[in-house]
């Protein structure tokens, strides 16, 4: 870090600047560690059940575990801090500190979207190529399907984040936002940031917009694939199995559309983008745990499996 002015030794982050009172800082705190646990619970709950349940070793359990173990990474990167910086107004955080946040929450949001994109895979060829579909994935095949995603999301956030590193910053230290975005960082430096800017935003396009487009291809093979098939029934039951992986996919997206709207309203205030932000950090980790379990028949099987081999349900038909 000798390339970081010796003048600022940690960066300070505000939060949510037009909400500093107490008052305001008790109640968003309380409603955002209730938000935390739910959705730390809900993702753990799936993450177990799949591990412990041989029956839910499968290439579409796996990838479903990965997208709950994703969904952890990025809250926890980010909103146990924020806690900190509401309730007891521990807002430093040190250069490092804050190079590894950034890092985590923009290499696993990379990662969840690859993984969506390879959930869509699965479900193309569970449906579109149904008799050949265990010939051309596995688990071993899945396993590094996943490898590649997580290793592609860090890399792909590396390039951007190491000119970053070498940035200069010697003014204001405090960042405008709940954790350290690293558009938020570029605001702070000192140096021409042109580059950085144009380059973060390249690769962020290319990862969101790459993989949604393939999304969008593996479902358009889908639809053509049901159309094929005879009889309205058993089209709408071939595709009733890719409900689920279209709702998660669909606050994922949606979320994120709003939030890059929202930030770009004429005369949307800053603590509007900041809620936005938070709102994109927070509503896909909740919302997939409760889409799965009301959606997918093997997780509810599974639990009630689970509570009667630990007694806690009797084991009667």
């Amino acid at each position: 870090m000798n390339e970081l002015n010796d003048s600022i030794q940690e960066f300070i982050i505000i939060g949510f600047p037009g909400y500093q009172d107490r008052n305001s800082r008790f109640i968003i705190f309380g409603v955002l560690l209730t938000v935390y646990a739910i959705l730390l619970l809900g993702n753990l709950f799936i993450i177990v059940i799949v591990l412990i349940d041989r029956d839910l070793h499968t290439p579409m359990y796996i990838l479903m575990s990965n997208l709950a173990l994703v969904d952890v990474v990025i809250t926890t990167t980010t909103i146990p801090k924020l806690l900190a910086v509401l309730g007891t107004g521990a807002s430093g955080i040190s250069i490092a500190g804050c190079f590894i946040q950034t890092l985590f929450c923009g290499s696993v949001t990379a990662v969840e979207s690859f993984l969506l994109a390879i959930m869509a895979y699965d479900r193309y060829l569970a449906i579109c190529k149904p008799l050949h579909y265990y010939t051309i994935t596995n688990n071993s095949v899945v396993f590094k399907q996943v490898v590649c995603c997580w290793v592609g999301g860090f890399i792909a956030l590396t390039i951007p984040l190491s000119l970053t590193f070498r940035l200069q910053f010697c003014g204001s230290n405090k960042l405008l936002h709940f954790f350290c975005d690293h558009s938020a960082l570029l605001k702070l430096a000192c140096t021409d940031t042109t580059i950085n800017s144009y380059l973060s935003l390249s690769i962020g396009m290319c990862v969101l917009l790459g993989s949604m487009l393939y999304i969008l291809f593996s479902y358009a093979k889908i639809i053509m694939s049901v159309l094929k098939v005879t009889g309205n029934e058993g089209g709408l039951k071939a595709f009733s199995t890719c409900g689920t992986h279209l709702l998660v996919i669909s606050v994922f997206f949606l979320v994120a559309a709003g939030v890059y709207t929202a930030g770009r309203v004429p005369g949307s205030s800053l603590d509007i983008r900041v809620i936005a932000a938070l709102i994109q950090n927070v509503t896909p980790p909740l919302m997939n745990p409760v889409i799965y379990c009301l959606r997918t028949k093997e997780i509810k099987v599974s639990f009630v499996r689970l509570l009667k081999r630990i007694d806690i349900l009797p084991n009667g038909n």
